[in-house]
């Protein structure tokens, strides 16, 4: 089969490998799509390489057709042979097929394509832990979501709507806040005319402290903005891309009771996230199925465009999420 190797330039090869190994406890997805993400780039760079087990190319997150299925998961996963998936995995979604545990299948949602669903287990499932599990978001509350023009803040912020929140988010410019008005954010923090710290201490002014942020930035916003949020708070830190250190106030967090939390789904075990999935699956999926949730797709592109398709990313032009299609459908 072929996947989609780095070189040692840093290029992709479109190269032959061996054909995934099937497991008793495993399936055989032949893929059809596949969704990108900053890990790809950083996978691209050589720092973020796939957790041992996986493949070694790049890819989180897909949606295909099972082909084979172990004996294991033939009997326990409820799921068949030809069934439409999608699946969230370690590595190796930039490929024909894969082998992974039926614990990480979710089905796809019926009346959705495969590049749309290829779209939902990495951004839904870690909006789902980290807003839900980790930031403890409840109905009535205000949440935060960092960079409203990413990937992830196009799942994040329609969950947390539709959850009852208050959700705020932010860009950088006038005209990223325009291209982000369908999302449904109540409040969008424009940041060449207002700072974050700055809007957190209007919001706390106002009357609508911040009680979860679902950050993907930190930097020096992170412990400047800290002091406002409302008490017992979670800031919920996902990845660093504004900067790995800040200065913290440690009164307000001690005098409010404010949570400071480090969370990564790439580190949970296979059980861990089949949690999470069963948890997504179950309290979200029939607004998929429905229309009333529906994932942002910016840009479907063939598996021979993945350079335009990092590009995208680099450049940070999308608003939603880029995907790889692998296979027609």
């Amino acid at each position: 089969m072929k996947a989609m190797l780095i070189d040692a330039d840093k290029q992709f090869v479109w190269s032959d490998v061996g054909e995934p190994v099937l497991t008793d406890e495993g399936v055989i997805v032949e893929i059809y799509a596949a969704a990108l993400n900053r890990a790809d780039l950083l996978q691209r760079q050589g720092t973020y390489p796939s957790p041992a087990g996986w493949p070694q190319w790049p890819g989180l997150e897909l949606a295909g057709r099972i082909v084979a299925m172990g004996k294991t998961a033939e009997r326990e996963s409820g799921y068949h042979i030809g069934d439409s998936v999608c699946a969230l995995v370690g590595g190796g979604a930039y490929a024909e097929r894969i082998a992974l545990p039926y614990q990480l299948l979710l089905p796809v949602p019926k009346g959705m394509s495969m590049e749309e669903a290829s779209t939902l287990p990495e951004a839904y499932t870690t909006s789902y832990l980290n807003l839900f599990v980790e930031g403890h978001l409840t109905a009535g509350q205000v949440l935060y979501v960092a960079a409203g023009a990413s990937g992830l803040a196009s799942a994040a912020i329609p969950m947390g709507k539709l959850n009852g929140a208050y959700v705020v988010t932010s860009v950088q410019t006038r005209a990223a806040a325009e291209k982000i008005k369908n999302l449904g954010a109540d409040e969008i923090i424009i940041q060449e005319e207002e700072s974050i710290p700055d809007a957190f201490a209007r919001l706390e002014r106002e009357g609508h402290p911040v009680n979860v942020c679902m950050d993907c930035l930190a930097g020096k916003d992170l412990g400047d903005a800290m002091p406002f949020m409302a008490a017992g708070g979670y800031w919920v830190v996902i990845s660093t891309l504004a900067g790995i250190t800040t200065e913290i106030k440690l009164r307000p967090l001690l005098t409010r009771g404010l949570h400071l939390v480090g969370s990564m789904l790439r580190r949970r075990s296979n059980e861990e996230k089949h949690e999470l999935l069963t948890a997504l699956r179950d309290n979200m999926w029939h607004w998929f199925e429905d229309g009333t949730l529906k994932p942002s797709v910016y840009r479907v592109l063939d598996i021979s465009e993945v350079d335009e398709a990092h590009g995208i990313l680099e450049r940070y032009e999308n608003t939603g999420k880029v995907v790889l299609r692998v296979k027609q459908s």
